[in-house]
């Protein structure tokens, strides 16, 4: 198993989500030119080979205010586009 992670810091000034951004501060959703992502990913194997991720598995813990969407394509590979601006409409 491996695993990617990203984090923002949220101390709740006031009571409301920090406005950090993650990643570009666009949702994945955006694709190409807007938001943020790895392609191609890879891991080391125990012979140490570079093997194309398999079976790759997304999850937010906050996709309104950070997201993340995973795909794979013959050009990119196993990819994900993540991030979001931090707290908008519906992140409060």
């Amino acid at each position: 198993m491996v695993q990617f992670g990203g984090e923002v810091v949220n101390s709740n000034p006031s009571g409301q989500h920090t406005m950090t951004q993650m990643g570009s501060g666009h949702f994945p959703g955006e694709g190409f030119g807007k938001a943020s992502y790895f392609r191609n990913l890879q891991v080391v194997d125990w012979d140490n080979n570079m093997v194309p991720v398999s079976d790759l598995r997304v999850l937010a813990d906050k996709p309104n205010c950070y997201n993340i969407q995973g795909g794979a394509s013959d050009v990119w590979g196993s990819y994900f586009y993540y991030g979001g601006p931090g707290r908008n409409e519906l992140c409060p």
